[in-house]
């Protein structure tokens, strides 16, 4: 069980300027870009950022969520932090890039949980 990565988030209203901006400001490109259109929000990641584009209605169930944790094992996880008394507030569920979960430790912070789909 190993937390791989932690991403801060930032809730924006269009992705494209904001992308190019944080792309120049830390020197590298997006990593991963996708949107989902069901709830109708754009996401990419630049190096530890987490850009999530939206309107302020598609972005209100997000807006809780601190941070997301890249995890080697959703299950594990899942397990061991129920067993430290934290709600699972949504999920493990299938997204683009793998599986999530949404998880609202006992100190009341409210973190996502990404497991990313093995590459074969």
């Amino acid at each position: 069980m190993k937390i791989l990565q932690t991403l801060s988030r930032l809730y924006i209203p269009s992705l494209n300027p904001t992308l190019e901006f944080y792309e120049e400001l830390l020197g590298t490109s997006a990593g991963m870009r996708f949107e989902i259109p069901q709830i109708g929000l754009e996401l990419a990641q630049v190096g530890n950022i987490l850009l999530i584009a939206g309107s302020e209605e598609a972005l209100k169930p997000f807006r809780a969520t601190q941070a997301t944790l890249l995890v080697d094992s959703i299950d594990e996880f899942k397990a061991f932090l129920e067993e430290k008394g934290a709600e699972i507030i949504r999920g493990p569920t299938e997204v683009p890039t793998g599986r999530n979960m949404t998880v609202k430790h006992p100190d009341g912070s409210i973190l996502e949980y990404v497991e990313h789909s093995k590459i074969e």
